[in-house]
């Protein structure tokens, strides 16, 4: 039986990747802190331990007790537009963790580390982003990925370290925490319906993405390590199809069968335009089958429904508050 680490198991993708581990087979050690995830999201057959990458005593410790094959890193803190208000915080959380975690692999010899980056990493280029374009993020967030990316790169030349590095996008679904004003702007929308709230939307609701669902992207994952063709890659991840903000959010009133008001507000500083071409994914995989966004949205407002609305909470540790968003300072 292969035993896999994984951190953010709490979370939404991790929630995810936890339950295709264990239809694996894979004995599931995860790692959370709960500062984004639930505990009710961690499968039953798992063994979670609470704390934070960012313990290295408690990090080096569990690479001790456990004799890991894997490693599947997926604890982050993902609020790209927040990042440029909590510079220290993301990169204590997004890079520094990473490393304690890149530090133990390389000293236990893990097989291979998974990495779940971002498509952030790119900023502003031509479309569709491809994985063999320079790096330029505009945002600490996608600098932190892109740091870890290329630290991944140096364990491995230095000292053998195998991985696979996956950049999703926009991804949605069961278990995303819809409570989050901050990031994941389907669950924005699901809870603010399901409030009597208008839809906010950033500016014109102009900007385009491709909006992926998780369940066609989990199971990439887990099954990575055992793919030849995935041993020290780069790969986009997610559905091919992109649509403006201002469509995604009709499709998500029809998903929950509640119409609402949209509200726009003023524009933040983000990628206006992003999306990602997936030749090198369909090359290491094989051909995907990538879930329709009515279809995926349909499954997220079903779930949405049951489990009912989420109180947004505001993030205490805002470290600069020049032209932060007027909409973030509100409860």
């Amino acid at each position: 039986m292969k035993t896999s680490l994984l951190t953010g198991g709490a979370g939404f993708i991790g929630a995810h990747v936890s339950r295709e581990l264990l239809k694996l087979g894979h004995k599931v050690i995860i790692l959370d802190d709960l500062s984004g995830g639930f505990e009710e999201n961690i499968p039953e057959k798992a063994v979670f331990i609470k704390g934070s990458i960012n313990d290295q005593q408690l990090v080096a410790k569990l690479f001790q007790d456990y004799s890991f094959n894997y490693v599947y890193h997926l604890a982050a803190y993902a609020a790209e537009g927040l990042s440029h208000f909590i510079r220290r915080y993301n990169y204590e959380n997004n890079l520094i963790g990473s490393i304690n975690l890149i530090n133990e692999s390389i000293k236990y010899k893990i097989e291979r580390f998974v990495f779940t980056s971002s498509i952030a990493v790119y900023g502003k280029g031509q479309l569709p982003l491809r994985e063999d374009m320079v790096p330029t993020p505009e945002d600490p967030y996608g600098v932190a990925k892109f740091a870890v990316e290329q630290d991944l790169k140096c364990a491995h030349e230095m000292f053998g370290l195998d991985y696979t590095i996956f950049r999703p996008h926009n991804v949605y679904g069961e278990y995303q925490n819809i409570g989050d004003k901050y990031r994941n702007v389907v669950g924005i929308f699901m809870n603010q319906l399901m409030q009597n709230k208008p839809l906010t939307i950033f500016g014109d609701g102009e900007q385009t993405r491709a909006f992926s669902y998780i369940g066609d992207i989990a199971p990439l994952m887990a099954n990575c390590v055992t793919n030849p063709k995935a041993r020290n890659e780069i790969i986009n991840v997610g559905a091919d199809q992109n649509y403006t903000v201002k469509t995604l959010a009709q499709e998500v009133m029809k998903a929950m069968g509640t119409e609402g008001e949209i509200l726009y507000t003023a524009s933040r500083n983000e990628v206006m335009h992003a999306w990602s071409d997936h030749t090198k994914c369909q090359q290491i995989f094989g051909d995907i089958t990538y879930t329709p966004l009515p279809d995926g949205l349909k499954k997220m407002a079903d779930w949405a429904k049951r489990t009912g609305s989420k109180k947004s909470t505001r993030f205490e540790n805002i470290e600069i508050l020049e032209k932060l968003p007027p909409i973030w300072l509100n409860d």
